[in-house]
């Protein structure tokens, strides 16, 4: 018989998810514009910079969001 999940460690690790998916989509960004990575170098630079900004928004901002909407009504 399998047990009930607990919905604050399932939220817990959504959070962690939206941030490690963050940090990866900014590396990508810097990745992209330094242009170490060969498979990399046809994107243009602007498209690393996108990239870094949407990263550091998911990383920052995404869990304050979804923390807030899960948030419990008293």
């Amino acid at each position: 018989m399998t047990e009930p999940t607990d919905p604050a460690a399932a939220r817990f690790f959504v959070l962690q998810l939206v941030r490690l998916s963050g940090a990866l989509l900014a590396l990508a960004g810097v990745l992209i514009i330094s242009g170490k990575l060969a498979w990399l170098t046809k994107l243009p630079e602007a498209a690393g910079y996108v990239l870094i900004a949407a990263g550091l928004a998911e990383f920052f901002v995404a869990p304050l969001f979804l923390a807030r909407r899960w948030k419990s009504r008293p």
